[in-house]
């Protein structure tokens, strides 16, 4: 057993405990405190902005931490914020080891483990990445790319048509599918809609529980588009107000977002803003709800996207596929360019007699 695989069980107990913190703009973080034995003696997770952070917490539930080993799921920060560097708590508390698994991505936040190695800890890093790469997936893409997380949900027919020819497009799903974008809503920092949903729609972009009351968690409502939206439009009343980007410039919005601490989005604007979102190549997630009905004619879910070959298809991963009521959710993410592709292996065992459709 290698030195790495002797320490995922407690990886693997830290990633479990970093869940019982918030997500948001901090990553969630565990950290578990072994003894010489690799006994776990002490845990602790990061609990908000402005809490302990996870090692801070796990060092407090322990009398004398000379000599354990930290296990930690992302690199400790070396930096001064609302509390103080992790990496020189640890050194003060005369931890022996440290054992985590992501560097830090931020400018700021990172050498903590340098700093480790600096005070004569001994430091092993990439313990059960995959897991925790998984695991901090939206906040390691926003704080990587400097951009939120961006979510784009649609709900179509079979047939990929979002509406009827007439423009009625209520209610293509059942309502387990819509208590279920209601939730994902309220996952989110923000909910995104350009200003022609909101002049023809005119959507309350509230999230709401089965008995239609607001939940504690409200996503802000955010218009893409120049139009000012109307006075009397729903959106107005909503809880966290309405912000009005005066854009299309899709970038240029999402940086912007960043900036103010948004670090997860919610597109469900309707086809011509998913449409932007996709040709733009700034969809992390896709949540595409199937309804076992056929509409035909021309409002098709997702509009030009640039693809004029089969060559410039966008290719996805995916990740899950589930019956929801009577639809079929079916939650997918663009391809990662070192993907194996079936179709390629197609191609290397001579399948050349395919017939292509």
């Amino acid at each position: 057993m290698t030195a790495n695989e002797s320490f995922e069980a407690p990886m693997a107990r830290a990633l479990e405990i970093a869940a019982n913190g918030p997500s948001g703009v901090n990553p969630q973080v565990g950290c578990v405190l072994l003894d010489e034995h690799g006994t776990i003696v002490a845990q602790g997770w990061h609990r908000g902005a402005g809490s302990a952070h996870a090692e801070v917490d796990a060092l407090s539930h322990v009398a004398d931490a000379r000599g354990l080993t930290a296990v930690v799921t992302l690199e400790p920060c070396n930096h001064t914020g609302r509390t103080g560097p992790c990496s020189e708590a640890l050194l003060e508390a005369g931890i022996a080891r440290l054992v985590y698994s992501i560097d830090d991505p931020g400018e700021a936040a990172a050498g903590g483990a340098q700093r480790l190695r600096d005070g004569g800890v001994e430091v092993i890093g990439g313990v059960l990445v995959t897991e925790a790469e998984e695991f901090l997936r939206r906040w390691l893409t926003a704080a990587r790319l400097r951009r939120p997380f961006v979510t784009v949900k649609w709900a179509s027919s079979l047939d990929g048509r979002a509406a009827a020819n007439d423009g009625s497009s209520q209610w293509i799903t059942g309502q387990t599918a819509r208590n279920r974008v209601h939730e994902q809503r309220a996952a989110s920092d923000a909910i995104l809609v350009g200003t022609g949903t909101v002049f023809v729609d005119d959507p309350s972009l509230t999230a709401r529980g089965r008995g239609g009351e607001l939940l504690g968690s409200q996503p802000l409502p955010v218009v893409i588009g120049k139009r000012a939206i109307p006075g009397d439009a729903k959106l107005w009343d909503h809880p966290r107000g309405v912000l009005e980007t005066g854009s299309r410039d899709l970038p240029d919005v999402l940086s912007w977002l960043f900036e103010q601490g948004i670090r997860s989005v919610f597109v469900e604007g309707g086809p011509t803003l998913a449409s932007a979102f996709i040709a733009a190549g700034l969809v992390d997630d896709f949540l595409i709800y199937l309804a076992p009905v056929l509409l035909g004619g021309t409002g098709l879910a997702v509009g030009d996207i640039g693809v004029g070959t089969m060559e410039q298809a966008h290719e996805l991963t995916i990740t899950s596929i589930e019956q929801v009521g009577t639809d079929v959710l079916v939650t997918a993410r663009p391809r990662r360019p070192d993907a194996f592709d079936r179709r390629d292996a197609d191609d290397k065992t001579g399948a050349d007699d395919r017939e292509e459709s």
